[in-house]
């Protein structure tokens, strides 16, 4: 089984892969972020991650110990061992018609996934954001004056650098996890944790989510969270970032749904993840788009797509640093800049909200329902994306196979520069509405 493992993450690992992306420079309108911003405890995912009393009596196994590790999938998870609680609330709302009925897209290998002829990628139904559209209310630009600090693929060995330079200099980040990672390096992760840096989703073993049919989608983004919320004392992850930067709104309803998920993506990116690559970018090219952007107007704010993935990565934040300083920008962790927690679950001190905390899941024991949704039933959605036909393009990294590293799609030049983030609220269904105070 391990060895099955070991092959199947380096082969994710090993391939170049490139990305061609269309570029939304259409009006957004500018909307203030909430104050305080909770999942509904009628969500369902607060039925999916709670099995304690209020006063959370939970023992949770220690992190990296056998018993931790035995409760996690080693790889790519079986869409046929899914706890019956996620495969129930993702029939419910197929059921529901919240989870639009598109085509799962061929995954293309070291090309984007592409639909079946006849779906537009940039239309209303599909909204594929590999294609650079925009569903009204993801993430895409910080507020103005902003720098959102975040990295993608930890935990890995590089990351014990990164936590240092962030603690020497009183800094927190958001870090988007692989679950794989996350199960191969708990110590790294439980330092990343304690140190008091934000915790997001970054799928479980790294791939493009418009490939996955919706039961793949729920075990990629389950297990993530279950892994992280286990490890950090039953905290349910609020935001995910999709690899590769690629989902549509079939992806992103189901994510949001059954796990309340919100997306994040980015308006610029470094290429530090091809730092390592014969042929990727550089440390001064880096230093030059950082300039470029740092000295640049302050409106949207920035999101910047950075890794953890290797020293080089790392050192080219680190060098970044000042210059973040003395441009003026308000620098912070990205999950407390968009909002105001990096969990759907914990009051105002971080404290974890009693009641709605763990899950009773486990890979071993539980099987899903047999009657489970198909990948591709319900309706289509009611959003309005934007679109539009620029382009750019990136290629993968490479890395250890106990390890799955990230590669990322391209949005050189920004995305957009003269709006700031929407978060359209109107648009989610009631299930998914969002409390705009304390409960």
């Amino acid at each position: 089984m391990k060895s099955t493992f070991v092959l199947l993450a380096a082969s994710l690992v090993s391939a170049r892969l490139t990305h061609q992306h269309l570029r939304d420079h259409s009006e957004i309108a500018k909307r203030a972020l909430p104050d305080r911003w909770f999942q509904d405890d009628a969500h369902p995912v607060h039925q999916l991650f709670k099995r304690a009393p209020s006063t959370d009596g939970v023992k949770y196994a220690e992190v990296g110990s056998s018993t931790w590790s035995a409760a996690f999938p080693e790889g790519t998870p079986d869409v046929e061992k899914l706890p019956a609680a996620w495969v129930k609330a993702l029939d419910d709302a197929v059921a529901a018609g919240k989870i639009p009925n598109i085509p799962v897209a061929k995954d293309n290998g070291f090309d984007n996934p592409t639909y079946p002829q006849g779906v537009d990628p940039v239309s209303p139904e599909v909204c594929s954001a590999t294609y650079k559209c925009r569903v009204p209310g993801d993430v895409w630009d910080g507020p103005d004056g902003t720098f959102s600090t975040s990295f993608d693929d930890g935990p890995l060995p590089p990351s014990t650098k990164l936590n240092s330079f962030l603690k020497a200099n009183n800094e927190r980040a958001t870090h988007f996890m692989i679950g794989v990672n996350i199960r191969a390096n708990p110590k790294i992760f439980t330092e990343t944790f304690e140190m008091g840096n934000d915790i997001a989703v970054h799928t479980y073993t790294h791939p493009h989510m418009t490939a996955q049919s919706n039961k793949q989608i729920l075990g990629q983004l389950g297990w993530t969270m279950e892994i992280i919320h286990n490890s950090t004392g039953g905290r349910i992850p609020r935001y995910w970032r999709p690899p590769f930067g690629d989902y549509d709104v079939r992806v992103r309803a189901v994510a949001r749904e059954v796990f309340g998920l919100e997306v994040v993506i980015w308006n610029q990116d470094t290429d530090d993840w091809t730092l390592t690559e014969k042929d990727g970018t550089t440390p001064e090219k880096i230093s030059a788009s950082m300039n470029q952007w740092l000295t640049g107007p302050k409106s949207p704010g920035l999101i910047v797509l950075e890794h953890e993935l290797s020293d080089q990565s790392v050192q080219a934040f680190m060098d970044a640093y000042p210059a973040i300083k003395k441009n003026g920008w308000k620098i912070g962790s990205l999950a407390k800049i968009i909002g105001d927690s990096a969990y759907q679950n914990t009051d105002p001190s971080g404290n974890v909200r009693p009641g709605i905390v763990a899950a009773n899941v486990n890979a071993l024991n539980t099987t899903s329902s047999s009657s489970s949704s198909s990948s591709q039933s319900g309706s289509t959605t009611s959003t309005t994306p934007s679109s539009s036909s620029s382009s750019s393009t990136s290629t993968s990294p490479s890395a250890s196979a106990t390890n799955v590293a990230a590669s990322s799609n391209s949005n050189k030049n920004g995305g957009l520069q003269d709006a700031s983030v929407s978060f359209a609220l109107s648009l989610l269904a009631p299930p998914c509405a969002l409390l705009l105070s304390l409960l």
